[in-house]
């Protein structure tokens, strides 16, 4: 009875971190909590989550934060300002010109707040 219950436990134990690896392949959460944790101004904007924000621009300067992210639904730019730290606009947008690494042709954007 002891070596079936260590044997199921053994078992439970394989398929935690075999799940936990695939989630962390599979989505960008330890690359986004590493980027959280090397430097504090970064975020998480609040329409999005760990598991799903991924940064296409990052800054070229001292500090490694994003300056444009997206996620399945929206489009982010870091905006620098403490009032509206990031705009958003859904990824599916009727921009004329839309180009996603450039706010300025982004129209009807919405300003994000920190959680």
């Amino acid at each position: 009875m002891k070596s079936s219950s260590r044997r199921a436990l053994g078992i439970f134990m394989a398929v935690l971190i075999v799940g936990a690896m695939a989630i962390c392949l599979a989505t960008p959460l330890a690359s986004n909590a590493a980027m959280l944790l090397m430097d504090r101004s970064n975020f998480i904007p609040a329409q999005s989550s760990i598991f799903s924000f991924e940064p296409y621009v990052i800054n070229d300067g001292s500090s490694n934060y994003w300056l444009y992210g997206q996620d399945r639904t929206y489009y982010y730019h870091f905006t620098y300002q403490a009032d509206a730290p990031y705009l958003y606009i859904p990824r599916k947008n009727a921009c004329a010109g839309f180009n996603r690494a450039d706010v300025r042709t982004w129209c009807s954007a919405s300003q994000g707040i920190l959680r």
